[in-house]
């Protein structure tokens, strides 16, 4: 078998995009979809590609499309290529020195969805020409590979080659919404709150340990409603579902949230912004950093 075209001219880069397409989305007609072309347009270019390493990608399966081994092997070349080809045109699309183009932040998804929209706002207010996109998720993109210019990270980046400012440290608490303490109260101990409904993770052992190791003692069961996604966790907090773990800086919006046992449990989380230290010298990335540093430390200190 060669995964090597022996053609290389003839290696279209359109093709290793349906690749990647077929290999998220499981089946020919919904990585048409999201491709925003027609399915036989999507079974063409994998056609075209699979002739041209010489093997076949994808099997049949009463689940859908399932990569073979050979599959597997090249899904994190051309996910590098899709990071790169993504870096290279927000790199075009504006000059380095003037404060236009694309820029990509991401974040985790209660900071994306709770902190960085009015932040973001009042930055476009100030500089129309600026694109930003905004991506959410709990797991560290590699700015390294350029999969974002700029990262919101609540820890110390550990990677070589980056530009990092430390913000601060976000205190989380115990909190619950005012109509669940009227109806049912307040612990008067940590080891009174498996008598309540805790709101919590599902299958996220690390954060079970995070909170563990700042004093709790509780197991997933102890949970009444348990869920992984920490936007849900807030909402739930929210609606008077019980007691859960919140940002203060959060917890002291409208509607305030009551605190839980403030002087028996707190867990500071570092809150970073990181940028790839070659970007430090494109003044839209920079303008789009200090912007978010300024921003958050004002939020950490409750001006925002």
């Amino acid at each position: 078998m060669n995964l090597v075209p022996s053609d290389l001219s003839h290696f279209d880069w359109d093709n290793q995009r349906v690749f990647l397409a077929i290999l998220t989305e499981g089946s020919l007609s919904a990585a048409a979809r999201a491709l925003h072309v027609a399915q036989p347009t999507v079974r063409r270019r994998l056609d075209a590609l699979e002739h041209s390493i010489g093997t076949v990608l994808f099997t049949r399966s009463p689940a859908g499309l399932q990569p073979t081994p050979d599959a597997l092997v090249l899904a994190g070349h051309a996910a590098a290529m899709a990071s790169a080809a993504a870096a290279f045109a927000r790199a075009a699309s504006g000059p380095a020195d003037g404060v236009a183009g694309t820029v990509r932040v991401t974040a985790s998804e209660i900071v994306g969805t709770e902190i960085l929209p009015p932040m973001l706002a009042a930055l476009r207010a100030r500089h129309p020409r600026l694109r930003l996109e905004l991506h959410l998720g709990n797991r560290n993109e590699d700015l390294l590979r350029r999969d974002a210019d700029i990262a919101v990270r609540m820890a110390r980046p550990v990677q070589a080659a980056l530009h990092a400012r430390r913000i601060g440290a976000v205190p989380l608490g115990l909190f619950a919404a005012p109509a669940y303490v009227g109806r049912h109260g307040l612990p008067a101990r940590l080891a009174d709150l498996p008598r309540f409904a805790l709101i919590g993770p599902d299958r996220a052992a690390g954060d079970l340990a995070m909170v563990n190791q700042a004093g709790l003692d509780l197991s997933r069961d102890d949970f009444a409603l348990r869920t992984d996604n920490h936007v849900a966790q807030l909402a739930a907090i929210r609606a008077g579902g019980g007691i859960g773990i919140c940002q203060h800086p959060l917890a002291r919006r409208a509607p305030g949230l009551v605190p839980v046992l403030p002087d028996l449990f707190s867990l500071p989380l570092e809150m970073w912004v990181v940028m790839h230290e070659d970007l430090k010298r494109m003044r839209r990335v920079r303008t789009v950093f200090d912007h978010l540093a300024r921003s958050l430390a004002d939020y950490l200190q409750g001006r925002a």
